[in-house]
């Protein structure tokens, strides 16, 4: 016994682990090979459930709450886990909350983002900030509501969907729970209860998981479901707050900052990624976090609110800009910054993952 033990000790104490019980010697080999292909089948089942739930690549910054809800580690490391990426996403934003990554990319010029803005009002008309945050109880939207919780929850209800989606998932929880901000009752009902009411805006199991975790903590610390305190912080400590949360990355917290706590801050979805790559704006493998970290340094505070909604908006309507567009000459926008172009961006190679996600939001 101890001899065979001896001579496929690492295939044994890799079939132990995996299966918590010890493999018979007269068939280690073929415990082997079963286990690694549970490995791969299990590997396997995940990837068809993103693509089932409309998951994003890697490049979303708020998938993280996907990959911390579909663990591959086991139980006993999902803890360790969601805190080691909580604390890069924290490391990640302190390290360039007020600099861009790419202190050598000129680009935006303050003169190049007044230029874009002017275009873009002249195409799709001006974008002012309302004066009082009114919470739409017709639409989730982005970010649109007095209360930071509300709007926090709303932002998480619109991630990787399309308008149409979110609204739908933000109604039907109204309905089920009997109105808007019903944070006690939703608790009281449970995660399984919370996806039912949501699935009709996709990524229900992980969103319906994000948003329990975000009302269990906010009730933990603060005795309340609620994080109106965040009108009072600082614009800093208000994004650092945000994205302690899982399932909550840059974008949505920049949403949150921009829309209800009428911060100055510059949020890059799909549209804006794509087309700030093909203005020349940010470098070409940038992620969108970094984009995020670059365009915010760069852009002009009195330009982010009118400019974020209007690249937005043109990402949607222009037929030359919008994902898997043609470069036809004819859009103003792309005519004048023609010369800063990144080629293989959005127009003549964008990748078939993102017009599929594109197509969602444009919906």
């Amino acid at each position: 016994m101890a001899k065979r033990v001896t001579r496929s000790s690492a295939a044994a104490a890799v079939v132990k682990k995996e299966h918590h019980s010890p493999p018979r010697p007269s068939h280690t080999p073929r415990k082997r090979a079963v286990s690694e292909q549970d490995v791969k089948a299990r590997k396997k089942v995940k990837t068809e459930n993103q693509n089932e739930t409309g998951m994003l690549s890697p490049i979303a910054s708020d998938d993280l709450s996907t990959r911390a809800a579909f663990p591959t580690k086991p139980p006993s490391s999902k803890a360790k886990t969601a805190s080691d990426l909580q604390s890069r996403k924290l490391k990640s934003y302190a390290q360039f909350a007020n600099e861009s990554p790419f202190p050598d990319f000129s680009r935006p010029t303050p003169a190049e983002c007044k230029l874009a803005h002017r275009i873009l009002a002249s195409l799709h008309g001006p974008r002012t900030r309302p004066k009082e945050i009114v919470a739409s109880t017709t639409r989730a939207g982005c970010g649109d509501s007095p209360s930071v919780l509300d709007a926090l929850v709303r932002t998480i209800l619109s991630q990787n969907t399309s308008d149409v989606n979110s609204t739908r998932a933000k109604l039907s929880m109204d309905k089920v729970y009997g109105g808007s901000d019903k944070w006690d009752a939703i608790v009281a009902g449970g995660q399984a209860k919370l996806q039912e009411a949501i699935k009709c805006g996709g990524l229900s199991a992980v969103k319906s998981k994000v948003i329990i975790n975000i009302l269990n903590q906010s009730f933990e610390k603060y005795g309340e479901y609620s994080l109106d305190h965040l009108h009072q912080a600082s614009s800093d400590d208000a994004m650092q707050e945000m994205l302690s949360f899982q399932g909550v990355g840059p974008k949505t917290a920049s949403c949150v900052l921009l829309f209800c706590l009428q911060r100055e801050s510059f949020a890059v979805d799909t549209h804006v990624w794509r087309i700030t790559g093909l203005l020349g704006w940010r470098p070409k493998n940038a992620s969108r976090d970094e984009t995020h970290a670059h365009l915010d340094a760069k852009i002009p505070d009195e330009d982010k609110y009118g400019l974020h909604i209007l690249l937005v908006t043109h990402g949607k309507r222009c037929e030359e800009c919008k994902a898997g567009g043609k470069n036809l000459g004819k859009c103003e926008l792309r005519r004048a910054f023609r010369a800063g172009k990144i080629e293989g961006e959005a127009g003549e190679d964008v990748k078939k993952e993102e017009i599929e996600e594109v197509k969602k939001e444009d919906q």
